[in-house]
């Protein structure tokens, strides 16, 4: 009898304490701001030997909304070193009933075709279940076998706005005797819970509810807690590494995914001879680097040890295109051809500042860069655009370090900090003021740094575009006619310039027979909300600097009743200024707006949203002039 007893309570988990997929057991507080709850997450890792790891994934998700359709979208990824098998989904309504189960035969199967990739290796299963009625919960598990051991995924609650997790765990069985490094990332949000019993690790979240993006919003990877694993041996395609330390790590790389590509063939010995190159390190590199934007394009190759290894330098050279791995390689070899030393750079390109850990090293990066040291300076070379300026990064390459691969190892370096005043949008203005409230506006303007950036769109456009394009960026004036021209990009400097001319009808507004008008007439002022809910710190992730100067001129038999009296702001996230003169009859504007970089705590967003009300309001400032 006692055996029996045993055999049951055995049993009886199986059965009787079986998961309860209801919306009623999801806790109210989840519900906040969720257009999804993820009721349950596993990832098991368990790591046999340097070239031989399984993970099984078990994901069970409540769809509360429509907003929230695309959580319930099944992707599952695989490539020739990565095998899939027992997969597995479920779709139940909202008391927990199970409506429909589905499998392998249900997906489609994609080449995972990133950016419009022209070459991959990677492929990915897709499957989306249907529910005509709200809420729903989706679950699904698979397991996947791979050689690639150098991935082991973060691990973080969830990965967007607008989801809630009840509970989440993450298991490394070790039978490989290879140390495993881990980072632990809290944040004010969660903690992670950790346990450790002989070689198995386990990792848990729960009860986070979701976060709700709000303006000015850091990312959400600086927003969310996580745990980072790296392996100090791994095998990538066939390749074994070593990530006990940068150096190891950077002669690997080196040595397996660089050089191997990078052969000097006499076709590219030619290309440098023909140029012909003279003058200073500096002259010669930008030589190159404009010869090859010229010659090349992007196109995304997503081949070769993982998708980490470049197109070999000569394939780019006969064919003239590749992705920013290869282009990159390619420009290295070029310059290596020459003579000319520089080191291909690994680096998370994006808005928040996303930076290596000296101390970590892991296979990790999102782009690739080429720094080329020389007798003056540090010169950086973004190679994947055709348009962009030589020795300038994007604003999202800025304020982080790089991994530069050299022969001997990996060396950490920080990229150039932009400054406010680098990054300036500079108006210098003519406007005519008729007496029928329309004005003309003859205007140079001026962009570097991060506003460079902003405007190189415009040379992918035809006229119309651009004349549409400049419409909808002042589109609270009543524009009647509009000119663009001697639009210019100076890739030696870094500047983008255009002269635009405009009439605009209904700028000035009457009183009686006297007319007044709002001193800055380009843009509508940016203003924010002041909400008293906001939980989240904010982020001003682009420095810039407006600098306006502009000249009215009135219509003949009107005069300037009062001038308004010119101010200055001054604050921890920037600081603005505007002053009027009056000379020989026309009023002289200088306004300048200046926005520091920083990510703030959210009891100081409502000192920012002040400051940029102040100076929204000395933008609408109203200037009256007078019928004689």
């Amino acid at each position: 009898m006692k055996q029996l007893y045993r055999l049951l309570f055995s049993i009886l988990p199986l059965f009787g304490f079986a998961q309860n997929y209801s919306m009623a057991e999801i806790p109210e507080n989840l519900l906040a701001n969720a257009n999804a709850v993820i009721r349950e997450n596993t990832e098991n890792y368990v790591l046999k030997s340097v070239n031989d790891m399984t993970v099984k994934e078990t994901k069970v998700i409540t769809i509360l909304n429509k907003a929230g359709e695309d959580f319930a979208l099944v992707a599952i990824p695989y490539n020739p070193t990565t095998k899939v098998s027992d997969i597995k989904v479920e779709l139940f309504d909202s008391s927990g009933k199970l409506i429909k189960k589905f499998g392998k035969s249900d997906f489609s199967d994609y080449t995972n075709n990133r950016s419009a990739a022209l070459y991959v290796d990677d492929r990915i299963l897709v499957f989306k279940p249907v529910a005509t009625n709200y809420p729903y919960t989706v679950k699904y598990s698979y397991e996947t076998n791979t050689s690639n051991t150098v991935y082991l995924n973060n691990f973080l609650p969830y990965r967007s706005f607008d989801v809630a997790l009840q509970k989440s765990e993450l298991t490394i069985t070790n039978n490989s005797g290879i140390k495993i490094r881990t980072k632990i990332s809290d944040k004010p949000l969660a903690k992670v819970l950790r346990s450790e019993e002989g070689n198995v690790s386990k990792y848990s979240y729960e009860n986070i509810p979701a976060l709700k993006e709000e303006e000015l919003s850091p990312s959400i990877d600086y927003l969310l807690p996580k745990v980072e694993f790296s392996p100090e041996k791994f095998s990538l395609a066939g390749k074994q590494g070593d990530l006990t330390d940068w150096n190891s790590f950077g002669k690997w790389y080196y040595s397996q995914l660089i050089n191997p590509v990078s052969s000097i063939t006499p076709e590219i010995s030619a290309e440098v001879a023909a140029l012909n190159l003279s003058g200073t390190t500096s002259e010669k590199v930008k030589a190159l680097y404009q010869y090859m934007q010229n010659k090349t394009r992007y196109v995304l190759i997503a081949m070769g040890i993982g998708g980490w290894q470049p197109m070999p330098a000569s394939e780019v050279s006969k064919k003239g295109y590749g992705d920013c791995k290869a282009l990159t390689n390619y420009m290295r070899t070029l310059l290596t051809a020459a003579g000319i030393p520089s080191y291909y750079a690994v680096i998370y390109d994006d808005e928040s500042v996303i930076s290596f850990d000296k101390d970590f090293p892991k296979l990790s990066g999102n782009h690739v860069i080429l720094m080329v040291p020389t007798e003056k300076e540090t010169i950086w070379l973004e190679n994947t655009s055709q348009k962009i300026a030589f020795n300038h990064l994007s604003y999202s390459s800025h304020n982080r370090n790089v991994l530069a691969v050299k022969e001997n190892g990996i060396e950490i370096i920080d990229t150039p900090v932009y400054k406010p005043e680098e990054s300036k949008e500079k108006i210098m203005a003519k406007i005519k003021l008729a007496e029928d409230g329309s004005i003309d506006s003859y205007a140079n303007f001026v962009f570097t740094g991060g506003q460079y950036d902003m405007n190189l769109k415009f040379f992918a456009m035809n006229n119309d575009e651009i004349q549409e394009a400049l419409k909808n960026r002042h589109y609270h004036l009543k524009i009647d006619q509009l000119k663009i021209q001697n639009l210019t990009n100076n890739r030696d400097d870094a500047k983008i310039v255009y002269d635009l001319n405009f009439k605009a009808n209904g700028f000035s507004k009457k009183i009686g027979n006297d007319l007044f008008f709002p001193v800055m007439p380009y843009y509508s002022a940016v203003t924010f909300s002041g909400n008293d809910e906001r939980k989240l710190p904010f982020e001003t992730a682009f420095p810039f600097q407006d600098d306006y100067e502009i000249e009215y001129s009135i219509p003949e038999g009107y005069k300037f009743s009062e001038i308004p009296k010119s101010s200055e702001i001054n604050t921890e996230f920037g600081s603005y200024t505007i002053n009027y003169n009056l000379k020989d009859g026309k009023l002289l504007v200088h306004r300048v707006l200046t926005i520091k970089k920083g990510i703030y705590p959210v009891e100081k967003y409502k000192e920012y949203v002040a400051f940029r009300k102040k100076t929204a309001g000395s933008d609408y400032t109203k200037v009256l002039i007078t019928k004689l």
